[in-house]
Order: structure tokens, then C-alpha cells, then sequence
């Protein structure tokens, strides 16, 4: 399966909430979730008045889950393979997989205004863990590790820009953030009430238990 590269916008109205997918634009009264709500197509409106059943609902959580993390199909099944062979709780192993990735760490540290643009700047080279430069943005972190702006790449205009943004939004109580050094470091891996994702990850698991 390829990635998706049609406009993200009718990910979030098909999701009929705000996925935060495009940067400060989800943030706006210009969000078209807000002006549009109910998902895209021609017979959009007559969908948002459907009765959905059981299988539909856990459907769009794992659709909805796969979205806000940029994850492909294949993807996403691995990582719920991965938190069932484990001995916590599926669903919240899964949610902790998907946070430990790199670029998801990057967004949430401020460097990037979207996932989507954290793993551009990633694939770029522009971040190093423990002062190793790592570019595979599905690198799982780890407890202890640093995550810094490479030398020479700090006037990088996205960086830049989203760190301006990103002044209001608050980082996670697991990651800790040096503004000076524009550095962060993974104090602990996140608990569940510590990811503010919404996602009700035990339909996931009733999807693939199916």
C-alpha cells in the first residue's frame, strides 16, 4: 500500500474531528472540519446520518489511529503484533509504540508543526539521537535518549517556525525539552494518561481480535 498524498484535510472531515495533520491550519477557524462537517464525497452528508455498527466504529478508531500517526496499513499491524506478544495491556502497548516513534517525539518536542513534516525532517537528516544522526523516522526512542537539532541545521525555516508555534502548546510530562541547547530527552516512557491522543485504542484491539 502506498502512502497517501491527496489533501489531509478529508482525512480529518472523514474522521469528523480534528486530527492536527496540517500544522497551525487545525488550529484556525479555517479548519475545514469546522465549516464542512461531515465527510467529503458527493453523498457525504447522507453518510453522517447512517447508523454505524460495532465492526464501523472499530474500523475508523484503527483508521483514525493509523492517520494521526502516519502509519500504513502493514505498519500499523506490525506495531499490534508487537503490543500483543508484550505484557501490558494491547491497546496502551500499542499507543506507547506509536509515541516512541522518532518522529512522533519530534512533533511532540516542538520541532516540527505536524508528524507529516517531522518525518520530512527527519528523512532529511535533520535530527540526531545521543548525538548519532538518525533518519529512519519509525526509530523507536528509548528511555534516557537524546533527541537534538543537528549542528548547522538549527535555521532550518520549518524548525524555526514550528518552535515559534509550538511556544503555547505544553510537552509531555515523559520528554523533557532544552530550548537553549535545542534538545529534548525521553525522561520515561509515556503511561497511558500521559498520551493525549484521542484514541479508544480497545476497539483497535476488538478490530484485530475479530
Amino acid at each position: 500500500m502506498s502512502r497517501y498524498t491527496g489533501p489531509v484535510c478529508r482525512l480529518c472531515r472523514r474522521e469528523g474531528e480534528r486530527l492536527y495533520l496540517k500544522g497551525a491550519r487545525c488550529y484556525s477557524p479555517k479548519c475545514p472540519v469546522d465549516r464542512r462537517p461531515y465527510p467529503p464525497g458527493q453523498h457525504g452528508q447522507m453518510q453522517s446520518r447512517r447508523k454505524v455498527q460495532d465492526y464501523g466504529l472499530q474500523l475508523r478508531e484503527k483508521q483514525k489511529a493509523r492517520r494521526i500517526y502516519g502509519v500504513l496499513e502493514t505498519q500499523f499491524r506490525h506495531y499490534f503484533s508487537e503490543a500483543d506478544r508484550s505484557k501490558g495491556v494491547t491497546g496502551e502497548e500499542l499507543l506507547r509504540l506509536l509515541e516512541r516513534r522518532l518522529d512522533n517525539v519530534v512533533y511532540r518536542l516542538g520541532f516540527a508543526a505536524s508528524r507529516k513534516e517531522a518525518r520530512q525532517l527527519v528523512t532529511h537528516r535533520h535530527f540526531a539521537v545521543n548525538g548519532r544522526t538518525v533518519n529512519v523516522p519509525s526509530y523507536l526512542i528509548r528511555a534516557g535518549d537524546t533527541i537534538s537539532v543537528r549542528e548547522g541545521h538549527r535555521d532550518e525555516p520549518p524548525i524555526v517556525a514550528a518552535l515559534q508555534q509550538a511556544r503555547g502548546r505544553r510537552t509531555p510530562p515523559w520528554l523533557e525539552f532544552d530550548p537553549d541547547q535545542l534538545q529534548g530527552k525521553v525522561q520515561w516512557l509515556p503511561n497511558r494518561d500521559e498520551i493525549d491522543t484521542d484514541i479508544r485504542e480497545q476497539l483497535i484491539v476488538e478490530f484485530y481480535s475479530r
